[in-house]
């Protein structure tokens, strides 16, 4: 693809909002004199919110039913399941593209770009869900069919189905709509599935990862709706935001496709699109002495878009705004997609070879973040908006609706993290045969392991743990643990039967994360380690090198 040259984020914020050059502070006019008129009724088969002029979210039994029928007979379009929810149900996948069958095998072989598109990971964040069957009955009457020509599509429409189910008129507080309720954010175990891609507790998230190993999408789109600060965007989104994700993947989805799709998002519908971010105050923030700026949310893998990332993939969050109306999340979010999608599409080549040398490159030797910090960026111009406060006419909970209000403020941009703490990447890690919970982990990842067939004498590291202790707080049934020490070389032999994971491989950072001690999101840190910690305490068990063997 030709070089993109990119401009400053400021420039783009104020391109967007299609204003001169210079400081912008004053309310700005409504982007449209005549009201939005409803879109036009579908053609074939109709989803819940359109059957009930957007009243209310489909149902589990509505979404299977909606995917079967706009599949049938189409020999483009095949219904499969990548795996259960906690419960049992089904979580369907509908693979999209010129492919005899949807297995893993099919879709590999097929030779095209691989898309997984994702929603409902959060079942009281519906848009994603109702969006993509918009855009499977799009895609079953043929629009989009050059897409086919690069893409095989995997879609997923609920992938928390479970907690899809758990309807209730006072989820998601203050979300405008839909008034006939939706689903909870947690699975059924109480699991924040958008919380689990680490430590992999939920069946959900054991079937994602399983489908991420079979089928290996090159890229990944997650569909949330954000109820954070007031501002003015229709929809904000991210890419990986770990600082040690391959860093050509993080560049042409920051410097080319994720303001591309926001430029023609707002070239065609009027609506404003940017980075995820939050103001300090917001709902869920502290005031306290934080600088004013624009806060993105958090650079762990137990997120998506952060694990997806450390995968060697590319991985896009988008956020429909939660207090615009149900029926205008539903569009922003189907036209993000589509731009997303048509990028993908013109640039499957290009995004075919980032992922083959992200995998390519070994990472052994190099400096990883184990902990990173916000970095502080340029001045910024954000688009903040308003809202009004509304009843919900069942509950008499509060509400709220955006207003066509947009305003600009210049402020400090924190839309990326930088490395607070780093480790050099070993060429292995060796890990006792007995600790089964986290060899399974591993390999439940995908990460390739091996076993000595005899003793081998190696120097190696260890680290020697200084103290530890456990959050006071639990956190998805867990009391984070976190060590403090360091390395030290010793002469050690290790048994027959202990398991290497060498890190020379394509889920090599992914290994790294997993198995560093100081990781603020690796298998100590989510206590996987606490019972061979009580036995002995004086070193991290797991033990590592650098050099050849």
């Amino acid at each position: 693809m030709p070089m993109i040259a990119k401009p400053s984020p400021a420039a783009l914020a104020l391109a967007v909002l299609g204003l001169a050059w210079g400081p912008v502070r004053a309310q700005l006019p409504a982007p449209a004199a005549m009201p939005r008129p409803r879109a036009a009724r579908a053609a074939g088969p109709l989803t819940r919110p359109e059957l009930t002029e957007y009243r209310e979210t489909s149902r589990y039994d509505d979404v299977m039913g909606f995917v079967r029928a706009v599949a049938r007979g189409n020999p483009r379009m095949h219904v499969t399941r990548f795996g259960y929810s906690y419960e049992g149900r089904e979580l369907p996948l509908v693979v999209v593209g010129d492919v005899p069958d949807p297995s893993p095998e099919a879709v590999r072989a097929s030779g095209r770009l691989r898309v997984f598109v994702q929603a409902n990971i959060h079942a009281g964040e519906v848009e994603g869900k109702e969006a993509v069957q918009a855009l499977l009955r799009d895609l079953a009457q043929g629009r989009h069919a050059r897409w086919l020509d690069s893409l095989v599509l995997l879609i997923a429409p609920i992938y928390n189905a479970d907690g899809n189910e758990r309807v209730a008129l006072t989820n998601r507080p203050l979300q405008n709509g839909p008034i006939g309720g939706m689903g909870q954010r947690a699975n059924a175990q109480g699991l924040d599935l958008n919380r689990d891609h680490m430590k992999l507790e939920a069946a959900e998230a054991r079937s994602l990862v399983l489908l991420m190993n079979r089928y290996d999408p090159q890229v990944l789109m997650d569909l949330h709706t954000t109820d954070g600060s007031v501002h003015g965007y229709h929809l904000t989104y991210s890419p990986p935001l770990n600082p040690g994700t391959d860093s050509a993947i993080v560049g042409l989805l920051r410097d080319a496709w994720l303001p591309e799709a926001a430029r023609l998002v707002k070239e065609r519908d009027g609506w404003d699109i940017w980075y995820y971010g939050n103001l300090p105050g917001g709902p869920g923030l502290g005031e306290g002495e934080t600088e004013r700026g624009w806060y993105t949310f958090d650079y762990r893998p137990r997120f998506n878009n952060n694990y997806v990332g450390l995968r060697n993939r590319f991985a896009i969050l988008g956020e429909a705004y939660s207090y615009a109306g149900f029926e205008e999340r539903i569009r922003v979010t189907l036209h993000f997609v589509e731009e997303c999608l048509d990028f993908a599409y013109r640039h499957a080549g290009e995004v075919r070879r980032l992922v083959a040398a992200a995998d390519a490159h070994s990472v052994v030797g190099e400096a990883l973040p184990v902990r990173s910090r916000f970095r502080r960026g340029d001045q910024v111009a954000i688009v903040l908006g308003e809202v009004a406060e509304e009843r919900h006419p069942y509950t008499g909970q509060r509400v709220l609706r955006r207003l066509d209000v947009r305003r600009a403020e210049t402020m400090t941009d924190y839309a990326w993290f930088e490395p607070e703490e780093t480790e050099r990447a070993p060429r292995a890690y060796f890990v006792p045969a007995g600790l089964t919970a986290v060899i399974e982990r591993l390999e439940a990842h995908g990460v390739r392991t091996s076993r000595l067939d005899r003793p081998l004498t190696l120097q190696v590291e260890r680290f020697r743990i200084d103290s530890t202790w456990t959050a006071e707080r639990p956190f998805q049934h867990h009391r984070e643990r976190t060590v403090r020490g360091a390395y030290e070389q010793v002469q050690q032999e290790l048994p027959a039967g202990t398991v290497v994971v060498r890190v020379g491989q394509p889920l090599g950072r992914l290994a790294f994360f997993l198995l560093e001690p100081r990781s603020d999101d690796g298998l100590l840190d989510w206590n996987f380690f606490d019972e061979a910690l009580q036995r002995d305490g004086r070193y991290f068990p797991v033990l590592r090198t650098t050099a050849a063997f």
